[in-house]
């Protein structure tokens, strides 16, 4: 699956671009809220408009399972500028009608008998607004099954105790593993399970909202084993 493959990184990089210039211009007003109360930014909606029009530029026939929908942006003006603004930022030939459709060819249902793409632009949109951790997320899911994912993450740094520039790509397909590369390029780098056995020594991780997790059983875990969730000595 090297086509699909170079399709999801292509989209997802562009996409995290697209995340970090709306993120350093982002505005606390310029937040909105969907019906179940979750946020939505300009970033959210850019993203997807990005990731969308790639795949769908490489892969015209395979449908998209997306998060955002372009009709609140049709009745919003200044929010649909901020849009098209933040896509035509990676990608300058798409216009407002082509954003918007890219938006809404997120639109599949989903389902076991088809090929398709599922796209969550920012996985984590609290941890964007808070300049934590995100991630933009693709998956090729086949018969039910993903064998595809890539995942962008603008804010992880390579190595986790450095001090350095951040920025990573994941990706893995079925039966090659997992793979690491830096958001700006270079050389993949194998992921794996660490042998670790000391449990002394082990990196505890847990979702920071608590609503995700169990912060408490997280904590007691790790008292336990005499570490901390974040992976630091108790």
């Amino acid at each position: 699956m090297e086509k699909e493959l170079q399709a999801a990184l292509a989209a997802a990089v562009a996409a995290a671009r697209v995340c970090q210039r709306v993120q350093d211009t982002l505005l606390p007003q310029e937040v909105a809220l969907k019906p179940d109360r979750s946020p939505v930014t300009v970033a959210d909606f850019g993203a997807q408009a990005v990731i969308n029009h790639v795949l769908g530029a490489a892969f015209p026939e395979i449908p998209v399972v997306g998060e955002e929908h372009a009709g609140a942006l049709r009745s919003q003006g200044e929010l649909r500028r901020q849009v098209v603004e933040a896509v035509a930022s990676v990608l300058p030939d798409l216009g407002e009608a082509e954003a918007l459709a890219a938006i809404d060819r997120g639109d599949f249902g989903g389902g076991s008998e088809r090929r398709f793409w599922a796209v969550d632009p920012i996985d984590g949109t609290k941890g964007f607004l808070r300049r934590e951790q995100y991630a933009v997320a693709i998956a090729l899911v086949e018969g039910g099954e993903v064998v595809l994912g890539v995942l962008a993450c603008p804010a992880l740094p390579w190595v986790l105790s450095a001090a350095e520039p951040v920025g990573c790509v994941l990706a893995a397909t079925r039966g090659t593993g997992a793979w690491m590369q830096r958001l700006d390029g270079g050389p993949w780098e194998r992921v794996r399970v660490v042998a670790e056995v000391d449990p002394r020594r082990a990196i505890l991780c847990e979702s920071v909202e608590a609503e995700h997790s169990s912060h408490t059983t997280g904590t007691r875990a790790g008292s336990r084993r005499g570490r901390s969730p974040a992976g630091h000595p108790v």
